[in-house]
């Protein structure tokens, strides 16, 4: 047997299973068996490649709760969280199955009308897939199902602490009737050589990475070598702007839902909290009202809603970012101390009086706090929200539509909540500006990130 990785419980920081520990040299196996099956499976009907995918879709549903209970065990999701992302996860093998038989076409005329103009997609060819541990169901597939959908073959990189999901579902697409060496599944302790050699791989002509804003420039920077297509889905630091007039209780409910959903570890996750002066002692009283009432504890426990961090070096950064506010002034008005035993816990907080300069502003937070910044109207909203490098979402609550859909488009975000705390739909496009990323996931964008435009000059 060779090297072998533990999976942990950051809940217990206990051994849950183990998986191979593979190399540079697996990776490049792995591409060598994609490029094989490519071929093949690009000439493949797009109902054929439809159908594998939507019997994927029914199996990962049957399945559903033994999909949830994994993702709960090996990332701590609490199992509310966990059973939505498995749901959501599903959904985009059923979306791309229906959107695969839907590549679009051009015909039409030279200008000059001494010829037609032909335009059609084929697939890239091999494509590396690099997922990480927050969603370990939903961002496979949100690249594998419209990467297959597309005709193309795939090598996936799950992140180190989150494998056992990935292999789960790469065991039903088989079982649904994927060829071999469709897709490979590559799980190691050695992240960057793993992904420097797909990158090095000939076949290899597409890269797929959700994961923080550094290591994305790194992949772009040896992407580049090969001029390789790249979708980058990259770090977030949403803002959440409640503004003069809306209703408190609405925005406390989304508020819930963009800040809580994981436990605060979404790249989605309300990261700055700006408030009216006039709703600012409400709404912060309320949400430390109903994020005081959430229980903290193992994810697979029926009671939890908030489950623990990944790992104690992200309980290390939440808690230097609320220091580092709270010495600059903030006040805390829930939470903000470690919580004593086992497991990588960190417990709801709330912050309030956030000055400028404070890092938990700056930072993703990747954790259950909520910063609480208070301002006096609009346009210092709009610019404080727009004061960072980032720009994946934003979420707007205003009593009156057209005033939220006037501040939306002002907002420099790939993507705008209005009113909802939830913006992600597989039916929507999405990814970020700025260093947030490039490209884009889901609707009819995600198929054609994995398809070469090809023009042919026709004489008639």
């Amino acid at each position: 047997m060779g090297a072998q990785l533990d999976v942990l419980d950051p809940a217990t920081d206990q051994v849950v299973g183990s998986v191979p520990d593979l190399g540079p040299t697996d990776a490049l196996a792995a591409a060598d068996a994609a490029a094989r099956a490519q071929p093949a499976w690009a000439a493949a009907a797009p109902r054929e490649r439809s159908a594998v995918l939507t019997r994927a879709f029914a199996l990962m549903t049957a399945r559903a709760e033994e999909v949830a209970q994994l993702i709960s065990l090996e990332n701590g999701k609490a199992l509310p969280d966990a059973r939505a992302e498995v749901s959501y996860a599903a959904e985009f093998l059923r979306w791309y199955a229906e959107e695969g038989v839907r590549v679009p076409g051009r015909l039409g005329r030279a200008p000059g009308g001494g010829n037609r103009i032909l335009v059609s997609h084929r697939p890239i060819g091999v494509a590396a897939l690099v997922t990480p541990w927050n969603f370990p169901a939903a961002m496979v597939t949100r690249k594998v199902g419209p990467a297959l959908a597309a005709g193309c073959t795939a090598v996936l990189k799950p992140a180190e602490q989150t494998p056992l999901t990935a292999l789960l579902l790469a065991d039903l697409l088989r079982e649904a009737g994927l060829p071999d060496g469709a897709l490979g599944v590559v799980t190691t302790s050695q992240a960057a050589p793993v992904v420097d050699a797909l990158l090095g791989h000939p076949a290899v002509r597409m890269l797929s990475f959700t994961g923080s804003t550094e290591v994305g420039k790194l992949l772009l920077r040896r992407s580049a070598d090969r001029v390789l297509r790249t979708a980058m889905e990259l770090g977030g630091n949403a803002p959440f702007l409640v503004l003069e007039g809306s209703d408190v209780e609405a925005a406390l409910d989304g508020a819930m839902v963009a800040k809580m959903r994981g436990g605060g570890q979404a790249c989605t996750a309300a990261n700055r909290f700006y408030v009216h002066r006039s709703l600012a002692d409400a709404f912060s009283a309320g949400l430390a009202q109903r994020m005081g009432a959430v229980v903290v504890g193992r994810g697979s426990d029926p009671a939890t809603g908030c489950g623990p961090l990944v790992d104690t070096a992200a309980v290390d950064k939440a808690a230097r970012l609320v220091d580092d506010a709270v010495a600059r002034g903030a006040r805390l008005l829930l939470g903000g101390e470690r919580l004593e035993g086992p497991g990588c816990f960190y417990p709801p907080t709330v912050l309030t009086d956030v000055p400028d300069g404070a890092a938990v502003l700056a930072e993703e937070v990747f954790a259950p706090v909520a910063p609480v910044v208070v301002v006096d109207d609009d346009e210092q909203a709009v610019a404080l929200a727009n004061d960072t490098e980032h720009g994946l979402v934003a979420y707007v609550y205003a009593g009156e539509l057209g005033r939220a859909l006037r501040v939306a488009e002002r907002l420099e975000a790939g993507m705008v909540a209005v009113n909802r705390g939830l913006v992600s739909d597989p039916a929507a496009p999405f990814g970020g500006t700025k260093e947030s990323g490039l490209g884009r996931e889901g609707s009819a964008e995600g198929l054609l990130e994995y398809l070469e435009t090809t023009y042919t000059a026709v004489d008639w």
